[in-house]
């Protein structure tokens, strides 16, 4: 993890020392960059010499010397295509847009390291002056801690309690709230359909789910694995469908919820009446699945203003300020009940 840091540091040279290299003032450099007529043409070549000698890349950050302020906050986000993941970047941007601040959002289809390095690179060139990172994935944490930057980096996902630099939702809490709805009901043991293993939200779900057995002092039901997809709930349904002992289901999130309706309906178990179902992030269609699906509820606009409140707050230098989760709620709609019997 070092050594990307390293990498990092080593082909992002600064203005600053382009200077230092060249012998001549952060101005001078700015003028150059931005072909000014007062530089002397000896000069000049030296300072392009040093500019080719470190690699220096010429970026936004040469044509706003003059206040030293871009009032540009990177972003950098994977899975757009989720709900989740394009909600927080929404929330980020429009926070940043009341604020008066450009969001300069680079979405990654897939996540690695070599993918975060290449986004964190074209954000650099846009002379961001902070960076949020909103990747859920397990490795995205440590890889982001091992970044050498010179602007702040702030987490808004697979965020751990006591962070500094984040702003988080708490996931365990909103899962336990989910279950508990189900065991408060009168279900024994709710089975849960988890999201990928490598997701530090799906594991965080799982664990509010098995909370909420042990405060009541229940066995959690059957777990079965997915992938946040309609394909993988649906497969997952069908288990369900043949395990009369499973009475109630909490999802990881609404999309595996609905493919778990489907498959519920499909084998001719009635949804609440047999099987109760919750989901997790409250989608606009969450309340016009048949039935009406039970979700949790997550306030992405209010990451996104903590998200950016942090970044302005280490771009002005002060002291990090960790703070409390935001607390999801629940939405109770038709897709629960109390068991038959």
């Amino acid at each position: 993890m070092a050594d990307a840091g390293s990498r990092r540091a080593s082909r992002s040279p600064s203005m600053a020392q382009v200077a230092q290299r060249a012998g001549v003032s952060h101005q001078t450099v700015s003028r150059v960059l931005n072909d000014a007529s007062l530089v002397k043409e000896e000069t000049r070549l030296r300072v392009l010499a040093a500019i080719e000698e470190l690699g220096y890349r010429r970026n936004f950050a040469a044509r706003i010397l003059a206040t030293n302020r871009s009032r540009r906050i990177g972003m950098v986000t994977a899975h757009l295509a989720l709900h989740g993941p394009s909600m927080i970047a929404l929330g980020v941007q429009e926070a940043g847009y009341e604020a008066g601040y450009d969001v300069s959002l680079v979405g990654l289809s897939e996540f690695s390291a070599e993918l975060l390095d290449n986004a964190v690179d074209r954000l650099s060139d846009q002379a961001v002056e902070a960076i949020v990172v909103a990747v859920a994935h397990r490795e995205a944490a440590e890889l982001t801690r091992a970044l050498h930057l010179s602007v702040p980096i702030v987490t808004v996902q697979g965020v751990a309690a006591g962070t500094p630099l984040s702003a988080s939702i708490d996931q365990e809490a909103g899962a336990a709230l989910a279950v508990g709805h189900l065991l408060d009901l009168g279900h024994r043991h709710v089975a849960h359909l988890a999201g990928p293993a490598d997701w530090v939200e799906a594991e965080q779900r799982r664990a509010g789910w098995r909370r909420a057995h042990e405060e009541r002092g229940l066995l959690p039901g059957p777990e079965l694995a997915g992938d946040w997809s309609p394909a993988s709930g649906h497969r997952a349904g069908l288990l369900v469908a043949g395990d009369p002992q499973v009475t109630a289901v909490f999802a990881g999130n609404d999309s595996m919820a609905l493919g778990l309706l489907n498959a519920l309906h499909e084998r001719g178990r009635r949804v609440p009446d047999d099987v109760s179902v919750v989901g997790f992030d409250d989608v606009p269609e969450a309340a016009y699945f048949w039935p009406s699906l039970t979700t949790v509820s997550q306030d992405f606009a209010e990451l996104g203003r903590r998200a950016l409140s942090v970044a302005l707050g280490a771009v002005r230098g002060e002291d990090e300020t960790v703070l409390d989760p935001i607390r999801p709620t629940l939405t109770v709609r038709r897709s629960t009940a109390a068991p038959r019997g």
